[in-house]
Order: C-alpha cells, then sequence, then structure tokens
C-alpha cells in the first residue's frame, strides 16, 4: 500500500473589494471620522442660515457680499474657507492617519497575514480614506446649498465682471466649481498617503498635508511669478473664481487641475513605492527620514520645477501678470454690467453697454510708481455716455488688488453713482451694485507667446 500526501491548496490574497469594505469600517467606526462628517453635513448649513440672517456680511471673502441676495453665495462662501483651511485639515485627518494608525497598534503582522498581499491592502486603505474625503465634500457642498436655497432662496447671482447669472446657471457653476475643487483635494489626499507610509507613527505623518497647504497660502500671497503660482497643486483652491466671469478665464482653472491631478498621482505612486519596500518585521517602526527625503520629498520637487518650466513656456506667463490694460478692462467691464443692473433698480430707461461705451483709466500709487503688479494704491476714474447725454458721466474706484489678481473696487463718488451703500428704488432701499465690488483679473497673457 502506498501513502498519499496532501499538498495544500495555494492561498490567494484577499480581493480588493473585500479588503475595502473591512478598511472603510474600520474608518467609519472611529470617532474622530464620525464626528467630522457630522460637522461637514451640519456646520455649514448653521453658517449660511446665521450668516444670510445678519446685517454683517463677510464682505472680504469671495461671494460674501451677495449672501443677503441669493442662495448660491453660501456654498461659494464655504468653499473659499474649504479650500484655505477645512480641505487641508481633513484631508490630514484622514488620509494623513490611515497607514500610521497600524503602526500606533502594532497590527500590521496581521492585516498582512489576513490580506496576504500589501499591495492589495495599500489599494483598500487608498480608497477607503477617498470614500470617506468624498463623503465629507459631499456634505459641505450639499449642507451649505441647501441651506442657502432655503433661507435665501434660489435667486440670481452676480458675477466676478459683474454679468448677471440666472439660478439655474448659477446652481451649475456652483456645482462645477466644487468638482474642480476636488483636484487639489485628491492632491493633499495622496500627500498625506504619503506622509503617512513615510513617517510612521510620527506625527509628522498626519500634519503633512496641512503643512503643505498652509506653505502653498504663503507663496500665494508673495509676489512670485504666474508660473509658480499655477504649478502650486493648491491653485485649483483659487482659480474656479474664473468660472463666475463672462467669457470664463478657464485657461488658469484648466492649467491648476491639470497640475494637482499630476501631484495626486505622482505623490500616490511614491507611497505605493515606500510601502512595498517597507520592511514590516519591524514593530518599532516609525519610518525612515532617508526615504522620506529620497523617495519623498527631492521627487515632488523635481515635478514642482519640471511644472513651473512647463507652464512657463506653454503660456507664456511673466511677472505678476496684473497690468494696466488688464486692470482697466476688468474695471470698465464690471462696471458696465453693474450699471445696467443699477438701471433697472431705479427703472430708469434700459441702455446696452455698447451705448454706455464704458473705459477705465486707471493708475498706481500716482505718476511715480509703475502700474504693475498688486496693491492697494490702484484708483481707476471710470467714464460711460447715456443716449441722448452729451456730457460723459465719471466716477471713481479706489482698488485693492491682491497677488492673486482678485480685487474689490471701493466707489469714491459721485454719491449718486456709487457713494452709497443703498440706492432708494420704487420697491424700497436696495444694495447699490455699484458702491463696492469684486473682480477678478486673468493673470496669463491673452494670446500664448510663440
Amino acid at each position: 500500500m502506498t501513502a498519499t500526501v496532501a499538498t495544500p491548496a495555494a492561498v490567494r490574497p484577499v480581493p480588493v473589494v473585500r479588503g475595502y469594505r473591512f478598511e472603510l469600517t474600520k474608518l467609519l467606526s472611529q470617532w474622530r471620522v464620525r464626528l467630522l462628517i457630522a460637522a461637514c453635513w451640519l456646520a455649514p448649513a448653521l453658517f449660511v442660515a446665521v450668516i444670510s440672517r445678519q446685517s454683517s456680511l463677510p464682505v472680504d471673502t469671495l461671494f460674501g457680499r451677495w449672501m443677503h441676495a441669493t442662495g448660491w453665495a453660501g456654498p461659494l462662501v464655504i468653499l473659499g474657507f474649504a479650500g484655505s483651511w477645512a480641505l487641508p485639515l481633513l484631508t490630514s485627518l484622514v488620509a494623513g492617519d490611515v497607514f500610521a494608525v497600524e503602526d500606533r497598534l502594532g497590527t500590521w503582522r496581521h492585516l498582512l497575514v489576513a490580506v496576504r498581499s500589501p499591495r492589495r491592502i495599500f489599494v483598500s486603505k487608498a480608497l477607503a480614506s477617498l470614500t470617506v474625503i468624498l463623503v465629507l465634500v459631499i456634505g459641505l457642498v450639499a449642507s451649505s446649498a441647501i441651506s442657502g436655497v432655503v433661507v435665501i432662496g434660489s435667486r440670481p447671482l452676480i458675477g466676478l465682471d459683474g454679468h448677471l447669472l440666472s439660478a439655474g446657471d448659477a446652481a451649475g457653476k456652483v456645482v462645477l466649481a466644487w468638482l474642480c475643487a476636488l483636484a487639489p483635494t485628491l492632491a493633499l489626499a495622496a500627500i498625506g498617503l504619503l506622509g503617512s507610509v513615510a513617517f510612521g507613527r510620527s506625527p509628522m505623518g498626519l500634519l503633512l498635508p496641512a503643512m503643505v497647504a498652509l506653505a502653498m497660502q504663503l507663496v500665494q500671497l508673495l509676489p512670485v511669478p504666474v508660473a509658480v503660482r499655477l504649478a502650486l497643486p493648491g491653485y485649483a483652491f483659487i482659480s474656479w473664481n474664473g468660472l463666475f466671469t463672462s467669457p470664463g478665464q478657464l485657461e488658469p482653472l484648466l492649467i491648476g487641475v491639470a497640475v494637482s491631478l499630476v501631484w495626486a498621482v505622482v505623490a500616490t505612486a511614491l507611497a505605493l513605492f515606500l510601502f512595498l519596500r517597507r520592511d514590516f518585521t519591524n514593530p518599532a517602526h516609525d519610518g525612515s527620514g532617508r526615504a522620506a527625503i529620497t523617495a519623498g520629498l527631492l521627487p515632488l520637487v523635481a515635478l514642482f520645477g519640471i511644472t513651473v518650466a512647463v507652464v512657463a513656456g506653454t503660456t507664456g506667463a511673466t511677472g505678476s501678470g496684473i497690468e494696466q490694460d488688464k486692470v482697466q478692462q476688468s474695471v470698465a467691464t464690471s462696471f458696465a454690467h453693474l450699471y445696467r443692473l443699477q438701471t433697472r433698480q431705479l427703472n430708469r430707461p434700459a441702455v446696452t453697454e455698447d451705448q454706455l461705451q464704458t473705459s477705465a483709466a486707471c493708475t498706481k500709487g500716482g505718476d511715480q510708481v509703475a502700474a504693475v503688479g498688486p496693491g492697494n494704491d490702484w484708483r481707476c476714474v471710470v467714464s460711460w455716455h447715456l443716449p441722448g447725454v452729451e456730457a460723459a458721466g465719471s466716477a471713481i474706484y479706489q482698488l485693492d488688488i491682491n497677488p492673486l489678481g482678485r480685487y474689490v473696487a471701493d466707489g469714491d463718488g459721485p454719491k449718486e453713482v456709487n457713494g452709497f451703500f443703498l440706492v432708494r428704488t420704487p420697491s424700497g432701499d436696495e444694495p447699490n451694485p455699484l458702491w463696492q465690488f469684486d473682480g477678478s483679473i486673468e493673470l496669463l497673457p491673452s494670446t500664448p507667446k510663440g
């Protein structure tokens, strides 16, 4: 009689779908994540409802001055805040901790035995963290939009060049602006994955996305060339305002989204590379500082340099991008649109922009300073013509232009045009659209240099 030896069946790794469900369940079971989800779905609604009912508005925030006028201004105010603070913090707390939590709990060996594939573990954790981040973002936009529409109503929105967007058009562009903001959010999430893998249980991995976002904000406030601004993965948090001009300032937005997606892919690939090379037999692993620099920091620095060169070469962008001709054209266009809006408020005879022939003459700091670059010392004199009136009208505006090309035009007379916050209309006092308005200057050249 011959004995037979049974060969053990091949052990297969756990499918990605099962690993993803497991990792998603682990994330949603954390009290911190549950608290973030509740905050993102409730806090924006409360903020929009409260601010929309107050007499003072966040006029220093883009579209903040229109929160009394339309419910679609609220989601844009929330987007401005989220791009600067909320989304970097959320990506830090979710993606920046998704790998480090296993180091703190010492559960890597158990997870590897259960799943039997480091690559599938990485994919499952990345997809689970991405899902939670998407839920948080959807909560921010849905909560603020629903609250704004319920409290104020679905009304037209004034764009950044003074033209009036219908309620439907405003709603579509609000959604599109938030979709564009997903690209830099993915880039920060990928940086969070990279930090979580590279630094292990060290808190540096958790803080990395927020620190990177803060560094990018500081750079944007400096007088750096346009190509440097566009090469930063967070620029799409800023360039969405180009959707609210006519015609839209889409080139900076498309560049910002593309740059963010490239950073997201590269940072995720670097995180996967470091994760697959990790030694899981050491329970006291706290990350490798040398690997974090050579396989994490240096490739991203190189990517930034390449992106700056590509953007500068393809767009011909040089200097600050804020020039006298652009400022004059932007102010004149906004004034013409808003003048027609004021005309309708006061029940005056309708005029067209061709009839107005609006123009603006702008200077910066008097005759001693070149009329280029940001600053709060811009002064514009706007002129226009009315049909049947021989003398031209004129109005003065003081401009504060920041390095990003956004500006606030503050009316400085005459009082009949822009001297008061309110205008008396047949239906009562209403905000004067010409008293103070926001604008946006496209920093890229109108035609790329060949």
